[in-house]
């Protein structure tokens, strides 16, 4: 099972240091957890990310479910086997890709004032689950909260989430209500799941509500009454990052402090310097390998745009980050330029690596009570 132990408590915030402990390995946190959508992080192989000490990855339920399928992974020994991870690993319960379906990304529905797409792909919202259309083959596909879990199970990751209704920001509040009552009742049913087969797995809830602060204390409420290894924030958590961190600063306070706490699909630096404070541990993102692809460089002094003639001719390593440290600026450059695929590789290299620094340099903060 899983198990979370507090080391060190802030005297300045609700900021923490912790360690997940789980059967294969543990977490330091706080912890960014990039997203290996297909169980690979793109550009990247396992031995790579192995190499690089990333404690903790993130996987789609979703993708994973369509192809290759549950019981290839399973018969392969589980996504660790499959993939070659050796190193813990999240999945999320499929739930969220379904429902972008509905709406699209959160900037298309945050632009579209919430109006559902009509792609056809989400057939039906009911007690029983969710009904779509595989962007494969157009196969129709039931996913329900018993099933999330027992996919989850034939994947074996470390952390497992139930699934849950994400409706869009502009929804009004007797619709929120009514479909975070049946997140609350999926949750549930999933956790019962859970328990039939526990195996080494540590389940967190999905706390909901929106911006509403009545309803996400109402989420807490109902979710921290169960006995759940961890928690995640999920949902619309704003418009802007303003109004995330007024949500979060209301919700943490209502989340047992012995649990460790993740906030879903949030991952830049700003967010992550403003979350640190407030007590979250861990936070998934492909924000720094999506940068990596478009040439962008994370540095001390900021992002950095390697694409750029500045460049051309500098002929030191861009970081010490396994493979990058090999590499000169200019090469990189180069082979940006040159539309050479390995530039993704290098360039998810230096992001992650650059990124496992910066947590490191945020645990010791809170250890010197800086934060």
């Amino acid at each position: 099972m899983v198990h979370f132990e507090i080391l060190y408590q802030s005297k300045k915030s609700r900021a923490r240091v912790g360690r997940i402990t789980t059967a294969h390995g543990v977490i330091d946190t706080p912890t960014f957890v990039p997203v290996a959508t297909n169980a690979s992080i793109k550009a990247v192989d396992s031995i790579a990310m192995n190499q690089l000490g990333t404690q903790l990855l993130f996987c789609n339920t979703y993708h994973l479910l369509l192809h290759p399928g549950p019981q290839v992974v399973e018969t392969a020994g589980g996504l660790h086997s499959f993939m070659n991870r050796t190193a813990p690993l999240i999945t999320d319960s499929g739930g969220f890709q379904v429902f972008s379906l509905a709406y699209g990304s959160v900037h298309e529905e945050l632009k579209s004032k919430g109006l559902k797409k009509q792609t056809g792909s989400v057939l039906s919202v009911t007690e029983e689950g969710v009904r779509f259309r595989s962007y494969r083959d157009g196969a129709e596909v039931l996913l329900t909260p018993e099933s999330s879990i027992q996919i989850q199970k034939a994947l074996g990751a470390d952390i497992i989430i139930p699934l849950d209704e994400l409706p869009p920001y502009h929804i009004d509040r007797t619709a929120l209500k009514k479909s975070l009552d049946r997140t609350h009742r999926w949750e549930k049913r999933s956790l019962d799941e859970h328990k039939k087969n526990p195996l080494h797995q540590g389940l967190f809830a999905v706390i909901h509500g929106g911006v509403d602060r009545e309803l996400r204390a109402h989420s807490c409420a109902v979710l921290t009454a169960l006995d759940f290894e961890g928690f995640a924030i999920g949902g619309s958590v704003g418009k802007t990052r303003e109004e995330m961190i007024e949500m979060l600063t209301f919700v943490l306070p209502h989340i047992p402090e012995s649990k460790p706490v993740h906030l879903l699909g949030i991952g830049d630096q700003p967010s992550l310097a403003a979350g640190i404070p407030l007590g979250i541990d861990s936070f998934d993102s492909s924000y720094p390998t999506k940068c990596a692809r478009h040439g962008i460089l994370f540095s001390e002094n900021g992002p950095i745009n390697i694409t750029r003639s500045q460049w051309k001719s500098v002929h030191t390593p861009i970081s010490q980050a396994p493979l990058c440290k090999e590499y000169s600026a200019a090469y990189i450059h180069h082979l940006f330029k040159a539309h050479e695929h390995v530039a993704h590789t290098l360039a998810s290299l230096h992001n992650l690596d650059f990124m496992n620094r910066l947590m490191a340099r945020y645990r010791q903060d809170i250890l010197d009570d800086k934060i």
